[in-house]
């Protein structure tokens, strides 16, 4: 009988044991640094919207490119006619359309072309945003976590100097000041702690709504590195950024679409020439028959009709409109590559600053490590005493976070320079 209550206790055991295991399971969700990217650009709201604003342009270049395609049309009328007939209804009609030149429209069309084109590179320019912004996010929060750690082990160590320092206050080694420093210490901690546990939250937020992470759902990360990129000089550096900016693109693309009104509204001086077609079936009811010498029941015409301007106020303002607006953006392009080049090399040089800091943080949390296990083989040796080498510890993680920033403000910067340079996207394919 006990045997069978052991079993079946064991068994409940087991069974809350997986279930608690699959709960966890079902609350986290791990993901890589690619992962959280990949999942970020296909879950953006951002993304989707400035694709359907790619759509809406290519329709509208549609539509501008449509007056030169053919347009048929069909149709039938009735009317009563007393007398001459002063109109022409037909029973069946089918009239055809094709504009063969109209610069004006054309260099619409062609302008529109172009703006598609820029709201194509718009939805690359919001999609490196979403992956600039979940990397970001990935890296910090992995940096963030990394850091509470090392301020729980310190607060274990402060704590230890505190008790320490309180004990030696009570025999009279050491004075008050010393205690309140202690205390002071391990206050500075816990409030480090709780500033960057508001962090995490905050950054865990934004990671699970970029991804589309469930609510609810822990996002577990791993400390990762951004992809080693080939050291290139400042130089090579603008080229690439003139080649591949999308922002410069965009600005190339949009002084070409001014051109091609320019170019339009100057033609608006010659004439517009449309070929035209019409297939009409009369009747007689109209009194045709009686007022014209031959009736003709099936009636086709084909022609080109052409109109000349003679005096057309709007084409000299929309041609001196034109050229201003051109004039505008050949200065905006001009502007923007001259910024581009200045970032670019503010860029590179901060990050090479930044890489030179992170070695010297590497090198002090190196000594900092050494100088913990000198101290802790002088403690095994009863050669120093546990709060100096609970000083030291403190000092190894101080150094530790500090590497740990040094590394994160270096991958930004990194991330901001693939950005410029147009590699963002090639990095996390």
């Amino acid at each position: 009988m006990h045997c069978a209550k052991r079993i079946v206790v064991s068994s409940a055991a087991v069974v809350l044991l997986f279930a608690g295991y699959a709960s966890a399971q079902q609350t986290s969700t791990k993901l890589t640094l690619k992962g959280a990217v990949d999942l970020a650009v296909q879950n953006s709201s951002e993304v989707k919207l400035a694709r359907a604003r790619v759509n809406v342009a290519e329709r509208t270049a549609g539509v501008n490119r449509s007056v030169f395609l053919p347009n048929l049309f069909t149709g039938s009328g009735a009317a009563y006619t007393n007398g001459f007939p002063l109109g022409a209804p037909q029973v069946f009609n089918l009239s055809y359309v094709q504009t063969v030149f109209n610069a004006p429209l054309r260099g619409q069309y062609r302008a529109s072309e172009d703006r598609a084109e820029i709201q194509r590179i718009e939805a690359d320019r919001v999609r490196d945003g979403i992956i600039l912004r979940a990397a970001s996010a990935y890296l910090e929060l992995a940096k963030v976590r990394h850091s509470i750690r090392l301020l729980r082990e310190e607060r274990e160590s402060s704590m230890k100097i505190a008790g320490v320092t309180r004990e030696r206050a009570r025999e009279g080694l050491e004075l008050e000041v010393e205690v309140t420093r202690a205390e002071l210490t391990a206050a500075r901690i816990a409030q480090r702690i709780l500033q960057l546990e508001g962090r995490e939250d905050a950054l865990e937020t934004d990671l699970r709504r970029l991804t589309g992470t469930p609510a609810g759902q822990r996002i577990e990360v791993e400390a990762e590195d951004l992809p080693p990129l080939p050291e290139q000089p400042t130089a090579e550096l603008v080229s690439l950024t003139v080649a591949n900016s999308l922002d410069l693109k965009q600005a190339e693309f949009e002084r070409r679409a001014r051109e091609h009104v320019l170019k339009g509204e100057r033609g608006g001086y010659l004439p517009t020439v449309d070929f035209v077609g019409q297939y009409g079936i009369f009747t007689k009811f109209n009194n045709y028959d009686q007022f014209y010498s031959r009736f003709e029941r099936h009636n086709v015409t084909i022609g080109i009709q052409a109109r000349i301007p003679i005096f057309a106020s709007r084409t000299n303002s929309a041609v001196n409109l034109a050229r201003s607006e051109l004039n505008a953006a050949q200065i905006e392009a001009r502007q923007k590559r001259s910024q581009l080049e200045a970032d670019v090399q503010r860029q590179a040089r901060k990050s090479r600053e930044l890489e030179a800091d992170k070695e010297v943080a590497r090198l002090e949390l190196k000594l900092a490590q050494e100088n913990v296990r000198v101290l802790q083989a002088q403690f095994d040796e009863g050669r120093t005493n546990l709060r100096e080498l609970e000083k030291a510890r403190l000092e190894e993680n101080d150094k530790w976070r500090s590497y740990l920033d040094a590394g994160f403000a270096r991958q930004q910067a990194q991330l901001e320079l693939l950005r410029t340079t147009g590699q963002i996207a090639k990095v996390f394919q």
